[in-house]
């Protein structure tokens, strides 16, 4: 692999784990993919200066936690594969995210919302979550879900894993049944991506010190955008069309990426 990258020092950064490969000039991602001939291996590339990012911004659905929480939702109205089926089109960038979401949402009309904590119960961190968070927040950095999901799930998700905040889509109900509306205005890519500028913004940060992570169309403004922008087990046009892209680790490979040692590592 050194030489598929024409690269000089290698140093272990979690033995049998993640390793680094300090490199003269920026390899070839395409060709370093050819030289592993299909091994379940990822690598990314990332400028020595800088590496340590000051702002993360995370998708939440299938990044932080491992189900797309609108498809288990509508598993309480009996209509988990339309709906689901709507939303890998979204994700895919087949069709326009808002009104993919609006098409979602009504099909729920007068769905209990004791369903929502239902549907939270059932959720699941994906491995390496909660240290993505806890280790970048112990060196100083802001850590904020970012979703096109909703508020219900999302302050859950923050509290759980120790996010400073967290942004998204609010579900219309009466407290009793939902009513089949989202409220406007919709949180769709065009959103990420200016709560990352804004963000960025009011820190006092370039977004070059920035993190950004997803998995969907929706995602891809707030990838390109970050200083380190990447897919995560994403759609295939995310992953194609994103500069870094994790195909098979967990998510501490955000932080290997930024050359943090498994000794750093905040577990909690």
């Amino acid at each position: 692999m050194r030489e598929a990258v024409g690269g000089g020092t290698i140093a272990a950064l979690s033995p049998g784990e993640a390793v680094e490969i300090a490199c003269a000039a920026p390899p070839d991602l395409a060709a370093v993919r050819a030289a592993l001939e299909g091994a379940a291996v990822d690598a990314i590339a990332t400028p020595a200066s800088g590496r340590r990012k000051k702002l993360l911004l995370a998708d939440m659905d299938s990044t932080i936690v491992t189900a797309e929480t609108l498809d288990e939702l509508a598993a309480h109205a009996g209509l988990k594969e339309e709906v689901a089926a709507i939303t890998r089109a979204g994700m895919n960038g087949e069709i326009d995210f808002r009104e993919g979401l609006r098409r979602r949402v009504a099909m729920l009309k007068g769905l209990s919302v004791a369903a929502l904590e239902e549907t939270w119960r059932t959720l699941g961190f994906t491995p390496g979550a909660r240290a993505l968070v806890s280790t970048m927040r112990a060196q100083g950095a802001t850590t904020v879900l970012v979703s096109g999901g909703f508020t219900f799930f999302t302050g859950r998700v923050a509290s759980a894993l120790g996010f400073h905040g967290h942004r998204a889509n609010v579900l219309v109900h009466d407290d009793h049944v939902l009513s089949g509306e989202v409220e406007e205005p919709i949180l769709d890519r065009n959103a990420k991506l200016a709560a990352l500028e804004e963000l960025a913004s009011s820190a006092g940060l370039p977004l070059a010190a920035t993190l950004a992570v997803g998995d969907g169309a929706n995602d891809l403004p707030m990838l390109t955008a970050a200083g380190l922008g990447v897919a995560f087990h994403a759609k295939p046009m995310v992953a194609a069309a994103a500069s870094a892209r994790i195909d098979f680790s967990d998510l501490r490979a955000l932080l290997f990426a930024q050359g943090f040692h498994a000794a750093e590592i905040v577990e909690e």
